[in-house]
């Protein structure tokens, strides 16, 4: 089991790294890989049905992402500010209730970068009438800020106004009107995400009639995915590194269906990694079971970790050196992930959100 971030390295061509998406969601490329045996093939998109089984449960993450980035101005110095809204200072889940609590003392934190910095009492002004008050430095770039607007008002509609969608930052362009549309999964529902489950971008409602048809089942979980799918891991020994808390909900049906699917033989395919997390931070520690109900997961899944109910993992191809990287690697073993990787670049595939995907089966 590798323990250092450099084993996880290997080399990508910029121009393989996907700026846009394609004409039509489904028409990706989908490279299938083994972890029996590390072999692969080339197939597309539209082929997933004749891939998976009757019976299988495919889970997917409905989150939504909402247009989380701010740019502002200091008051008073007219100094440059950006915010990423990340999630309630508070307990609650950040969802669309939440977005829609009383705006005149909302607290979050905020990922934020400013010309010469931020500091505790500074007050910054954006567009549509908001403002906020940054209450207190966290670290990691991370601040506790309180929002304010006009009453009657939710940060929600606000958001709507004066935010942005969060493209990720490897994505080099401003957000432009069709991301509204494609940087969300066509069965996206819970607002609360500042990036998307981009295993799930490829889907559209054909591909889900087919699978339908073939006897595919499916269940939904929500994870509000943050800012830490993005950020460095600056550690080379990665018992060092912490991963950012992400909240998710499991419903009781999709807990049900899960655990149904266990006891029956099933495979559980996990559309995307923060499914994975979602799965596998819910599961009942003593008794194997998936539970029901609201939850926060930090979990950082790498080589040698034991998967309880993922069997199959339906994703995009990540960053070098990246945690997501590590991820596919506990599931399908490190050097043929490597390998993989190596043969996607070889062969022309598409990286990163608007990328292509990948298939880690039996």
């Amino acid at each position: 089991m590798s323990s250092l971030l450099s084993d996880y390295d290997f080399e990508l061509p910029e121009a393989q790294i996907a700026q846009a998406p394609l004409a039509h969601r489904d028409a990706s490329r989908l490279m299938v890989v083994s972890r029996a045996t590390g072999a692969w093939s080339h197939q597309h998109f539209t082929d997933l049905s004749d891939l998976l089984r009757e019976g299988d449960l495919l889970v997917l993450n409905d989150a939504r992402v909402i247009p989380a980035r701010l740019l502002g101005q200091k008051s008073g110095t007219g100094g440059r500010v950006e915010l990423l809204v990340v999630r309630p200072a508070a307990t609650a889940t950040l969802t669309s209730a939440a977005l829609g609590g009383a705006p005149e003392s909302l607290e979050w934190v905020c990922l934020g970068q400013a010309s010469k910095g931020l500091k505790p009492g500074q007050s910054v002004t954006f567009a549509g009438g908001l403002s906020a008050e940054i209450l207190e430095a966290l670290g990691g770039g991370e601040y506790r800020v309180r929002f304010h607007a006009a009453p009657g008002a939710s940060l929600a509609s606000l958001l709507d106004a004066a935010g942005r969608l969060p493209l990720p930052p490897y994505i080099t362009r401003e957000p432009g009107a069709a991301d509204a549309e494609r940087y969300q999964t066509v069965y996206a529902r819970a607002s609360g995400a500042v990036a998307a489950p981009t295993a799930g971008l490829h889907f559209t409602q054909d591909v889900f009639a087919k699978l339908a048809a073939k006897g595919v089942r499916r269940a939904e979980v929500t994870l509000d995915v943050g800012p830490g799918t993005f950020l460095p891991v600056r550690e080379e020994v990665l018992d060092k590194h912490h991963m950012h808390p992400e909240r998710f909900t499991v419903p009781e049906a999709t807990a049900a269906a899960v655990n149904a699917a266990k006891a029956e033989g099933r495979r559980v395919v996990a559309v995307g990694t923060t499914v994975v997390r979602t799965l596998e931070s819910a599961t009942d520690k003593d008794t194997g079971k998936l539970k029901s109900g609201p939850g926060e997961t930090a979990m950082f899944i790498r080589p040698g970790y034991v998967f309880r109910q993922v069997d199959v993992l339906l994703t995009n191809f990540h960053l070098p050196r990246s945690t997501l990287v590590m991820l596919v690697s506990a599931l399908l073993g490190r050097e043929r992930t490597l390998a993989a990787y190596q043969e996607a670049v070889r062969a022309g595939y598409r990286f990163f959100s608007y990328g292509d995907a990948m298939l880690v089966k039996e």
